[in-house]
């Protein structure tokens, strides 16, 4: 086997340098909450390759449930020639997410094409073209989901001109807007009433706790009136779950802990224990208002990946991961807090469950919003935690987040010595 050097120079010679990597080392397996590299390193994972192995990296059930689809048949096209998986994928899908009424599903391949078909299909109910987003929104790499996400580098730098009818309001960001929830709401409805017009909104999209923005966990009543506010104005919620769905904040789906019904909910990433499969799930009648040949796709739905899914799925009932998301969160947050108090340029620790958050600032020193951000130790504790073995992940708007997101099936040992490397990464600045 070549050598994670070897493999580099492999990669410079072929590999569009557009695409980056964490780490230097090139993983050979992985399984529980650790990862061998070619090299024969271990590295215990907090990244869980974004929230996409809920379940564990080779699950058996999903092993099994994939090496048995792929003797049976490959690729139909359900298009074409439909089949059962993703049918039962669909029903699983509406039994699974918030929302005691009739729903439909359309499967796809990734997440921005999960969120590029809600929009098609807000805009073809509603009859309406704008779409509100937020500040700090992560929603894809695509035309129109780059125009949906908030962040330019490197997201969108350098590959406009982007699609048009979109309008970003203000975000609930406790640590740094100073409102509290029903406040942040009302400068955001504001926003849109004055900016937009309540008429024209097709739909409104968010996550209920962001992603790559910073994990930013809005404030308690935020979600709740701008869904309200969505339903009083004919505009569709769109709930884009795909970072934080199938378990990871300890409920199925994050919209739960607020109590929000989305209109429509996008997933992707959790959903097939690693095999591409993205969702649009949302009430019959929006979904249904599209005719028939509007919405599809050669390899959504793939009967591999739906195995793949509904092996997952199973996965999460029996080992009831939700309530594994929580536990994860009772001995990380302890720490975290911990942490946080023998350092000061840690300005906060939030989200839910297996979605966890370190924001680091510069203390003492604030900018125009709020506590000045301090990107350079970020990556320093990221570089210094690569080194010692553990694999983690930065986000957000400034670049100065920390972000957690363990397998759910981690063990608490190695939780535990996950979470000893990131103490002794932040020694190091």
């Amino acid at each position: 086997m070549a050598s994670s050097a070897e493999l580099h120079k492999r990669r410079a010679a072929v590999v569009a340098r557009g695409v980056s990597s964490m780490i230097p080392s090139y993983v050979s397996e992985a399984a529980g909450g650790t990862m061998t590299d070619v090299d024969g390193r271990e590295w215990i994972d907090f990244a869980a390759g974004i929230a996409v192995t809920n379940v564990g990296n080779a699950a058996p059930k999903v092993v099994a449930a994939v090496q048995a689809q792929v003797e049976r048949f490959t690729h139909t096209c359900f298009m074409i020639a439909p089949y059962e998986q993703y049918v039962a994928v669909c029903e699983e899908l509406a039994a699974l997410t918030p929302g005691d009424f009739e729903k439909r599903s359309a499967l796809f391949n990734s997440g921005a094409e999960a969120v590029e078909n809600a929009v098609k299909i807000a805009r073809h109910a509603t009859g309406r073209q704008a779409v509100v987003v937020f500040d700090h929104a992560y929603h894809g790499r695509t035309n129109l989901t780059m125009a949906l996400t908030a962040k330019v580098m490197p997201y969108k730098q350098g590959f406009g001109p982007f699609a048009g009818e979109i309008y970003r309001v203000a975000m609930s960001y406790p640590l740094r807007d100073g409102r509290n929830g029903a406040e942040a709401a009302a400068f955001a409805i504001g926003q849109i009433e004055k900016t937009v017009g309540a008429s024209n909104v097709a739909a409104v999209l968010i996550e209920p706790i962001q992603g790559e923005g910073g994990f930013i966990v809005p404030a308690e009543g935020f979600l709740p009136a701008i869904a309200a506010w969505s339903k009083a104005a004919g505009a569709v919620y769109i709930a884009d779950e795909i970072q934080t769905g199938f378990c990871r904040t300890g409920e199925w789906f994050a919209s739960t802990h607020d109590g929000v019904e989305p209109d429509l909910i996008t997933t992707a990433k959790g959903i097939a224990g690693g095999l591409p499969l993205a969702a649009v799930t949302g009430r019959a009648e929006i979904m249904d208002a599209v005719h028939p040949g509007g919405l599809g796709g050669t390899y959504g739905g793939n009967p591999i990946a739906c195995a793949a899914a509904l092996a997952s799925i199973e996965t999460m009932r029996e080992l009831d991961l939700a309530a594994a998301a929580r536990r994860i969160e009772s001995i990380a947050r302890p720490r975290l807090e911990a942490l946080a108090a023998k350092h000061p340029s840690i300005a906060e620790v939030r989200g839910r469950g297996a979605m966890l958050a370190l924001e680091v600032v510069i203390p003492g020193e604030d900018g125009p919003a709020g506590p000045a951000p301090d990107a350079a130790a970020t990556a320093a504790v990221a570089k210094a935690a690569h080194e010692l073995g553990l694999l983690l992940l930065t986000c957000g708007t400034y670049g100065n987040v920390i972000r957690l997101l363990p397998p759910l099936i981690i063990s608490d040992e190695e939780l535990d010595r996950g979470l000893t490397l990131l103490e002794q990464a932040f020694a190091t600045i």
